[in-house]
């Protein structure tokens, strides 16, 4: 295809400048046609019916002067700078026709073929106004993205030939984790961990950093009751505590190529993120300091230790663009690394997947090192594809044969559990949906018991 005809082809596509006829005049003109046909069979002259068809087409032409030109348009486009994956978020335009002339418009944003859409926007735009549209557009895919053109078609209100316009309009859009967990978790924290039957519970008696004076109630300690206070206000007072502040957390975040298998909803690593995540919030919340570490041959992202709750904008900004790598996780080379880099006692907590790791004989020297400064916890997803096999009635030979292989790797997999288990190295593993929860619920537990 030569260069003139892709670029005439790219106009047909709604792309670039041009003028197109509408369905309209196609109808029109086919009428017409049908009827000179009819005329022709009384020996009509074929000067007089070509003289026919061109008058015709001319005067349609007539009909792009009372559509509005390319100056008197203007557009705005107002979307979101960030965009969780997978959530709906509107897109809104306006557009302000300052022409004497009222039109109708197709619209086609520039936006990435991942985006989940419905185009074209039609509408009506009378002259000398403003109106507003817009779209519900999904990004399912996380990422840094340009939203460049908008492609814009119009025609006046006789609808014989549309005018095509392309407006350069670029804005820079970025696509981070499904932040849904977090918001939940930080507007009612107890009530996200009651369905895992975890509470949040205050220190042993006198244990922790102290954290108010109230009123005593049934069920709480004598030991704490607060008798100068008490004394003072006429009133039974007592002390409470909490866990001690400033703890650091390290979350380590596997990106290699295990961590691509999909899910119900993404892969193992969007949800990892996403779990990352709230339990980094959770942690900032209370007070302690947080580091995060992606990784997967090698170190993908390192963010060091700091606390407070604009820290965890910082580690959104630096993880929400991180892919799976076809590559296996080298994670002897990473904890090498992170044991140069942690000096201080910390929660190590390391989402990867548990049936890869399990294998992973090299890491076993470097986390028996780790473990006698800091404290070690793996999360995985748990394999729901091996559950079901285990559980599925063995109704022919070919089922009873993949049931017993199903068992097998099953009963391999505790043993090697056992067997890490035993030098103190914690592992887990929980459904996708509640990933997040399993995380947070483990950072809750081991603060609430003062194991830091």
């Amino acid at each position: 295809m030569t260069k003139s005809l892709k670029s005439l082809w790219a106009r047909f596509l709604f792309q670039g400048r041009g003028v197109l006829p509408t369905k309209r005049l196609l109808v029109c003109f086919t009428l017409l046609s049908i009827a000179l046909i009819l005329i022709s069979i009384w020996e009509t002259s074929w000067e007089f019916l070509i003289a026919i068809n061109i008058l015709v087409i001319i005067a349609s032409l007539f009909d792009l002067l009372f559509s509005p030109k390319k100056k008197e348009l203007s557009f705005k486009r107002i979307a979101p700078a960030e965009m969780e994956r997978g959530i709906a978020y509107q897109v809104q335009f306006e557009i302000n026709n300052a022409s004497p002339y009222s039109l109708s418009f197709q619209l086609i944003d520039g936006v990435p073929q991942s985006f989940i859409q419905q185009f074209p926007l039609k509408g009506n735009i009378s002259k000398h106004t403003t109106t507003h549209t817009g779209y519900e557009v999904i990004a399912p895919v996380r990422g840094e993205y340009e939203i460049d053109k908008i492609y814009f078609r119009y025609s006046s209100p006789l609808g014989l030939w549309e005018k095509q316009i392309t407006i350069e309009q670029s804005q820079a859009v970025k696509v981070i984790p499904d932040l849904t967990e977090t918001k939940q978790y930080l507007e009612n924290a107890q009530k996200f961990l009651l369905y895992e039957g975890v509470k949040i519970r205050k220190q042993q008696s006198g244990v922790g950093e102290f954290a108010k004076i109230r009123t005593y109630v049934v069920g709480d300690d004598p030991r704490n009751i607060n008798w100068r206070q008490t004394a003072k206000l006429r009133e039974v007072m007592t002390n409470e505590y909490e866990p001690e502040h400033g703890k650091h957390v390290t979350l380590l975040i596997d990106c290699g190529r295990m961590m691509g298998a999909e899910l119900k909803k993404g892969n193992r690593l969007e949800k990892s993120l996403e779990a990352a995540i709230t339990v980094a919030a959770a942690a900032l919340q209370k007070g302690d300091y947080v580091s995060v570490l992606a990784f997967s041959k090698d170190v993908k992202v390192f963010i060091p230790a700091a606390k407070g709750m604009a820290h965890l904008q910082t580690i959104l900004q630096a993880i929400y663009n991180i892919d799976v790598d076809a590559v296996e996780s080298n994670y002897a080379a990473v904890l090498h690394y992170l044991e140069t880099m942690q000096k201080k006692r910390s929660f190590i907590l390391l989402f990867s997947d548990v049936r890869t790791f399990l294998h992973e004989e090299n890491a076993l020297i470097y986390l028996k090192r780790i473990r006698q400064r800091h404290l070690f916890l793996m999360i995985g997803i748990e394999d729901v594809t091996l559950q079901r096999r285990i559980q599925m009635e063995p109704e022919n030979v070919q089922m009873a044969m993949v049931k017993s292989i199903a068992q097998q790797q099953m009963l391999i997999k505790k043993k090697e559990k056992v067997k890490w288990e035993k030098q103190g190295l914690q592992m887990i593993e929980a459904r996708e949906e509640r990933l997040a929860t399993a995380a947070v619920s483990s950072y809750i537990d081991i603060m609430n018991r003062n194991l830091l």
